[in-house]
């Protein structure tokens, strides 16, 4: 099985969020069962080319950018493709797209104007690749909106090429509307675009208002999100208001897998960030790392005391409301303290500050970005809270129970699928979880969660089944594996015009 997997960030090359960790570890776990995968991603302006030395693969790629040659603007635009100086046997090869205008000289990933027209050559740039050497996958996986582009033009621009055709397609949603630069939800009918038909040249005022994510879910020949209940989920108008009827349509072909984790890089056993390291046969150390929590975020030194946490985007999907909805009556009406990390809206920057002073030595901050302090926190923390609005994958919430802090979360998406509900009679359980988005919900878990905490016993059981929870990457792989061939499977069907496929027989 050959795989071009397309993403617009890849750890460690490029990092902003979980897509960047799904794209280095996963490919990492197909490649253990033998599949033949090869990532291709931009070189932007950060890569740090002394540390990642590359080499050239193919010079002055031209990528047809469909304008006409009286539109005032380039017909083609002119990349190179490198890959890694170092090729280590047991890591996949890496393609860096390399164009000067549009990655080098950016040194952010995302947030530009012309997103549209960077991640649209990242798709078109792959095809031609292909065209031209002599790596042909069965199928393309591509996630997110960036690289959904690649879905449409293979359909639709290369659908005549004897061999593009025939390669299949995966488009993993990691989250729906997450970075899309146009607002396609709220679009006039004028610039509505129903998924349909070919892409507008790169610098036409329609390029921009296409919708490349609703164009890769029509196109895609197999579309999975990255947990089951987040599938399930996306075919209500609560959680996709503008494509839940698209993804009822198409439910057929829709797929959930949960992320996975990478047990070498999160092992509290031998983590070299935290303080003490530990085991689920030896806990104790744990309180340490709690002292070593408290002491560096200025609050009172107290084994016994609740320490509550949040880290990530400050951001409303994240469930910030109803932390700041309840957060007061917590502080006041019971013994806990609160460590609060992450960067994002300035309202809630705002709010969790004058908490800090409202509380002190029981509410620590740090409202910036720091890699290093979220394992400081899972390793010393108590609880762990994750009221989110909506969460697609949960990645944190596995790496929480990893090192045995106990999440307080909604069920919804990835939590509902990673995090197992405490049964107070069998005292089975890795977590506190709520389904109804409220205060009342959130409020009556975090109860929950403290009053077990006061049965010392029994919230030792907790953490030591949470660190014994399985989210290795070799399970989702393995799922991912038997997509890829289901993908060539439909595709084959496909090319033999065969109308009216039921996707569950695959």
């Amino acid at each position: 099985m050959k795989v071009l997997f397309i993403s617009a960030e890849v750890a460690p090359y490029s990092f902003i969020g979980g897509l960047a960790q799904v794209s280095f570890f996963l490919p990492r776990a197909l490649k253990k069962l033998g599949v033949d995968i090869r990532i291709f991603t931009p070189k932007y302006g950060t890569f740090n080319e002394k540390l990642y030395p590359t080499q050239m693969v193919y010079q002055g790629l031209k990528v047809p950018t469909g304008e006409k040659p009286d539109s005032g603007y380039p017909q083609e635009l002119i990349c190179n493709i490198k890959t890694l100086k170092v090729q280590k046997k047991d890591e996949p090869v890496v393609y860096f797209l390399e164009n000067m205008e549009y990655y080098e000289k950016r040194a952010n990933v995302y947030n530009y104007s012309d997103d549209h027209i960077r991640f649209g050559l990242l798709s078109r740039a792959a095809l031609e690749f292909v065209k031209k050497h002599e790596f042909i996958p069965d199928t393309i996986h591509a996630n997110d909106w960036h690289s959904s582009y690649i879905l449409n033009y293979l359909r639709h621009s290369y659908q005549d090429n004897p061999t593009l055709k025939k390669i299949a397609t995966l488009l993993s949603i990691h989250n729906l509307y997450h970075g899309i630069s146009f607002d396609h939800d709220h679009a006039s009918e004028m610039d509505f675009d129903d998924g349909k038909g070919s892409l507008a040249s790169f610098f036409s005022d329609r390029f921009l208002k296409q919708n490349p994510l609703k164009r890769g879910i029509v196109n895609a020949d197999i579309i999975n999100t990255v947990s089951r209940t987040y599938a399930h989920e996306i075919l209500t108008e609560e959680y996709a208001p503008y494509l839940y009827n698209l993804f009822r349509e198409l439910r057929g072909k829709l797929f959930g897998i949960l992320n996975g984790l990478d047990y070498q890089e999160f092992n509290p056993s031998s983590d070299k960030i935290i303080k003490k390291n530990y085991s689920s046969s030896n806990i104790r150390p744990r309180q340490e790392n709690k002292s070593d929590l408290q002491q560096e975020f200025g609050l009172n030194l107290s084994p016994r005391t609740p320490l509550l946490a949040f880290y990530g985007r400050l951001d409303g999907q994240k469930g910030l409301d109803l932390i700041l909805e309840t957060i007061d009556f917590v502080l006041t009406e019971l013994d806990v303290q609160l460590v609060i990390v992450g960067s994002g809206d300035d309202y809630y920057r705002d709010f969790f500050s004058s908490l800090e002073k409202k509380y002190p030595g029981r509410v620590g901050t740090h409202l910036m970005f720091d890699s290093s302090l979220p394992k400081k926190i899972i390793s010393g923390a108590d609880i762990l809270l994750m009221p989110s609005l909506f969460e697609p994958g949960g990645i944190v919430a596995m790496e929480a129970q990893r090192y045995g802090c106990v999440p307080v979360a909604r069920s919804t998406g990835g939590l509902a699928d990673s995090i197992e509900n405490f049964d107070s009679l069998s005292h089975k359980g890795t977590g506190f979880t709520f389904r109804t988005y409220s205060a009342m919900g959130f409020m009556t878990a975090i109860v929950r969660a403290l009053e077990t905490y006061h049965s010392p016993n029994i919230w030792n059981k907790i953490i030591v089944q949470a660190m014994k929870k399985n989210f290795s990457w070799d399970n989702s792989a393995h799922q991912y594996l038997e997509l890829y061939q289901k993908t060539c499977k439909f595709r084959s069907l496909a090319l033999l015009s065969r109308p009216h496929f039921d996707f569950s027989k695959l």
